[in-house]
């Protein structure tokens, strides 16, 4: 295939800003892999109640994710239309917002850990770790949605290493603490999944104090207003942050619930069905973290075209990350097909679980390409600042389509844990189709109406 010389530069460019994002996120979701590995080596008990608890955690994690979204977006559109100073103050209100949610889930999660885990039919012996699990890990939420401001901070100002930098620390630190906490040692107790919890939320924590000192004194962050504007909330402008990112925050976590709730029916088919279940999501979950990098990349270069009025880059933008997304998603559908065994084998020793793993890979490798091209096409449009129709896109795609494919062959036709897979594929297949086409139809209709302006 011959590339235009626009496209070739657009493709340098986006790749040049993705990777650091793309490892930035595998790092990130680098905690979730070490919580999953350190758990596989104490039990299917320890592993389940990791499983079940990371499921809880992932929809306000990405929630806040989402929010958090609405950072890069308008600091690129700022940057492209040449308003660096009003920069200062955009990040301080984004400050003022990741508190402020960060807090809420916190208390919330701490409040309604033990009901909802009643609720939700967890097996006794696994209801207690959850518990615990989810209280401990509760204290990250501050922590976490400053580090997302930090990050979103740096993304939109196109310095994309920084995130990657921290979250590579933030992982080196958790592997010798989260061992420490669940292990026991050094005068410690052993503590299981909550010391998983635990150790995840005091790695947090230092992530996010040395990335705010980093964005606070590095001379790259100079020249974007640091005194300039309201230093206490400025509710309009916070309001404008939520208007955005809300959408946002609500699409991510449509996708997240539908994983989260499948967990959820596959923990009726016993500890082996979860801990399989967890491990293919664990290891689906890492590839996706490429994408979703790749997705804030995306977002960047779309929301700078914007700044600059430039319908024709906005679309060049978009579809080439869309199509470097098909890419990198060919590469790990490939990787789940060729080494599912190993992969198994490094999470758990115990035979039955790994068969089990492997037979829900199979499924994972099929959701490669759609998962990234929906993640891809919604970075495009939230380069747009197009969020409210795409939260609808996905909200249908995953309960309307993939949640009751998916309870309808796991129960009725009695597939189980593969059934349940067999939905998720669906779901996301349908938001990458939709989705896509939103992205096209909006940027084209644009560029038609520029046409005619014109002529």
């Amino acid at each position: 295939m011959i590339l235009s010389p626009a496209t070739r530069q657009e493709l340098r460019i986006m790749v040049r800003l993705a990777l650091p994002l793309m490892a930035g996120q595998v790092l990130l979701f680098g905690t979730n892999v070490v919580d999953t590995l350190l758990a596989g080596h104490l039990g299917p008990t320890v592993l389940g109640a990791v499983a079940i608890g990371s499921s809880v955690w992932m929809i306000p994690l990405m929630a806040m994710q989402g929010i958090m979204f609405a950072v890069p977006s308008r600091v690129s559109r700022l940057i492209g239309a040449g308003l660096r100073a009003k920069v200062g103050a955009e990040f301080r209100q984004a400050l003022w917002l990741a508190v402020a949610v960060g807090l809420l889930v916190t208390i919330v999660l701490r409040g309604v850990a033990a009901p909802l885990v009643s609720a939700l039919g967890v097996e006794p012996d696994l209801a207690e770790a959850v518990v615990d699990f989810l209280r401990a890990i509760a204290w990250s939420g501050p922590a976490l949605a400053v580090f997302m401001a930090c990050r979103g901070l740096s993304d939109g100002l196109s310095l994309t290493r920084p995130a990657m930098w921290f979250g590579l620390i933030g992982l080196g630190l958790l592997i010798p603490i989260g061992t420490l906490f669940m292990y026991g040692g050094l005068g410690l107790p052993a503590m299981g999944a909550y010391g998983s919890g635990l150790a995840t939320s005091v790695v947090n924590w230092i992530g996010a104090i040395l990335f705010a000192l980093f964005v606070s004194r590095a001379g790259a962050y100079g020249g974007i207003g640091w005194r300039i504007g309201r230093m206490g909330p400025d509710l309009p402008v916070i309001a404008a942050q939520l208007r955005l990112g809300l959408p946002m925050a609500l699409s991510v976590v449509m996708e997240v619930s539908l994983f989260s709730a499948a967990a959820f029916a596959i923990a009726r088919f016993g500890a082996i069905p979860v801990a399989a279940h967890q491990i293919a999501l664990n290891v689906a979950g890492l590839a996706f973290m490429v994408p979703l990098g790749l997705a804030g990349a995306i977002t960047v270069r779309v929301g700078d075209a914007l700044g600059h009025q430039d319908m024709a880059r906005v679309r060049l933008a978009g579809m080439v990350g869309i199509g470097v997304a098909v890419v990198s998603q060919s590469l790990s559908c490939l990787l789940l097909i060729l080494l599912p065994w190993q992969i198994a084998a490094l999470y758990s020793n115990d035979p039955a679980v790994q068969a089990a793993t492997v037979a829900l890979l199979a499924f994972a490798a099929m959701f490669q390409l759609s998962d990234g091209i929906q993640v891809a096409a919604n970075g495009a449009l939230r380069g747009l600042q197009d969020t409210r129709i795409p939260a609808a896109i996905t909200l249908f795609a995953y309960w309307g389509v993939g949640m009751p494919v998916g309870l309808l062959l796991a129960f009725t036709a009695g597939m189980a844990a593969r059934g349940m897979w067999i939905g998720l594929v669906a779901g996301l297949s349908v938001a990458a189709l939709l989705l896509t086409w939103r992205f096209r139809t909006r940027t084209l209709a644009a560029l038609q109406h520029i046409s005619k302006v014109g002529a």
